[in-house]
Parts: structure tokens; C-alpha cells; sequence
């Protein structure tokens, strides 16, 4: 076996696709399936279930999987090792952030790193931030940025980029529904209040935690996969929502919605880089998580 056809393996245990994997590899299918057959063959067992449906990684394929990676991963960075300039590293990395971060500060941040590393090519993917550690973990993405939990995973390196509070908005006009009043920062009747908020993440783990505490039964109207359709929802008129500060304001319909003085104690958002311990060892993964040190001076937490 040779670094190629490890690294074909790795691409197809992720995408569980022989088309998208021959697609992306530029391997015609015939020769992948080859390949992969031989890689069987060396390892004496099975490394996919696979039938006219399905393709899905064996128990000796999952542990073959994790081989590859650190065969794959240990090559790349006694290559680079060889290397004298740091201008010399080329490859791809794929990372995965939401609509928000991609133009709030990722432009500042791959500014940088292209400056210094113009070999290496990015693939930018944008999605709901709420999948994104998972998105990590289960290897789909080489990097990602997200809503940091206070525990990550003893799996991931996070490294902080900012901070932001969260935030109730309303729409910037008077909606259909009544606004109710608010004294001292906390709203008088939350019963006639329609919330949207989002289906999964930090944000709703903080949002039911902080009802939950103050006995508030919150009259939800709709739940969203993603910030940004949260303002854009609360922008229409829809309803009263909960997203983080950065995103009210960096959000295209940012002049639709308003913020709420309503107090409350939810821990601020911190927003950073994560990746997978095992792979700081990647010199590409590892520039560009030292870059994202050193350009926005950040704190880094490993765990």
C-alpha cells in the first residue's frame, strides 16, 4: 500500500460514495473499487459493507481507518520536515464554519494565512454552526469554526477567537404580534410572546436551561436549524428571538431587527477553532491553527 491509495481509502470512509469519492479523487470507479480491493487483500478482512445501496466501514475497516490517518498525517509532517520554507506546504484543508463567521472575521484570517502559505488550498464549507464539532469529530471537515461548549470533547484542541453575548431581537418595525413591556430588563409577560429560536446547539442548551430556571414556559413559534435564519425570520415579523450578538449585527438584514434590553445570565458565546488533537501533527492543519494564533492574538485552551 502507498500514500495514494491510504488516502483514497480515507476520502471514501468519509464520503461512504464510490461515485463521490472518484469524483472528487479523479479516480475512475473501476480502478477505486481495484484499489480498495487490494487493500483487503493485505489486510486479510473486509473494511466496507457494501451492496447496491449502501457503503459503510467495517469494525477491522474502522480501525484500518485510524492506521491511515496517522500513517497519512505522520508522512505529511516528516515531508514537511524535509521542507525548508514553510512557503513550500501544499495541499488541501477543508473548513467548516457558519454564514456569520465567513464574513465577520474569516476574511482577516485567510488573508493571513494565504499570505504565508499560498500552496495550500482552502475548502470553504458553510452550514449551521450547531454541527460543526460534530462535523469535526466524525472527520467530514479538517477544521471548524463554532460556538465553543464550556467541556469540548478530550478529542479536540479549541483555540478562542472572540466572544459575544447573547441576545433577544425583534423586528426593527412593529410586528403583528404585541411586543410586551419591559421593566428592569425582564420581560412582563412571556405567554403572548412568540420565540423563535434554534432546534439544536448551545444556544438552545442555554436558552431551555435559562426558561427552565426562571419558570418561564416559553410560547415557541418556530425552531431553525442556523443563526442567520433566526434574524431573518425575527426581520419578517415572525416572532422574538435568540441569537448571538455577533450575528445580529453582522446578519444582511441586520437593520430589520432590533435588540431587546432583557436581561438575563446565560454565559457569553466563545467563538473559536476546533480540530482534532491527532491532527495538530498535520503541518497543513497545523499552520493554520498557528496562523489563527498568531493573526488574532487568541487564547488558546487545549483539553
Amino acid at each position: 500500500m502507498n500514500q495514494r491509495e491510504l488516502q483514497l481509502f480515507l476520502h471514501l470512509s468519509k464520503s461512504l460514495s464510490f461515485a463521490r469519492t472518484s469524483t472528487a479523487c479523479h479516480v475512475t470507479p473501476s480502478s477505486l473499487s481495484r484499489i480498495i480491493q487490494r487493500l483487503e487483500a493485505e489486510a486479510g478482512v473486509p473494511l466496507f459493507y457494501r451492496d447496491n445501496r449502501t457503503v459503510r466501514l467495517t469494525e477491522a475497516g474502522q480501525a484500518f481507518r485510524l492506521f491511515a490517518d496517522e500513517t497519512v498525517t505522520n508522512w505529511l509532517a516528516l515531508k514537511s520536515g524535509f521542507e525548508q520554507q514553510n512557503e513550500d506546504l501544499a495541499g488541501e484543508l477543508s473548513l467548516f464554519c457558519s454564514v456569520t463567521a465567513s464574513y465577520s472575521f474569516l476574511f482577516e484570517l485567510l488573508n493571513e494565512f494565504r499570505k504565508n502559505h499560498p500552496g495550500i488550498e482552502i475548502k470553504l464549507r458553510t452550514g449551521d454552526t450547531a454541527t460543526t464539532l460534530d462535523r469535526v469529530q466524525n472527520e467530514m471537515e479538517d477544521i471548524g469554526i463554532a460556538a465553543l461548549p464550556e467541556k469540548p470533547s478530550v478529542q479536540l484542541a479549541t483555540q478562542v477567537m472572540t466572544r459575544t453575548r447573547l441576545v433577544f431581537i425583534a423586528p426593527a418595525v412593529q410586528p403583528q404580534f404585541p411586543v410586551p413591556e419591559i421593566i428592569a430588563g425582564q420581560i412582563q409577560d412571556w405567554r403572548s410572546l412568540p420565540l423563535v429560536l434554534s432546534e439544536s446547539g448551545l444556544a438552545r442548551e442555554r436558552a431551555d436551561r435559562w426558561f427552565r430556571e426562571n419558570r418561564i414556559k416559553p410560547n415557541i413559534y418556530a425552531q431553525v436549524a442556523g443563526n442567520e435564519a433566526i434574524v431573518s425570520m425575527v426581520g419578517l415579523g415572525f416572532g422574538v428571538g435568540l441569537v448571538p450578538e455577533l450575528v445580529a449585527k453582522h446578519s444582511p438584514v441586520a437593520s430589520a431587527v432590533r435588540v431587546l434590553p432583557v436581561s438575563h445570565d446565560m454565559h457569553d458565546f466563545e467563538i473559536g477553532t476546533c480540530v482534532l488533537k491527532r491532527k495538530l501533527n498535520n503541518p497543513l492543519i497545523r499552520a493554520f491553527w498557528d496562523t489563527a494564533g498568531r493573526s488574532l492574538g487568541k487564547e488558546k485552551r487545549l483539553y
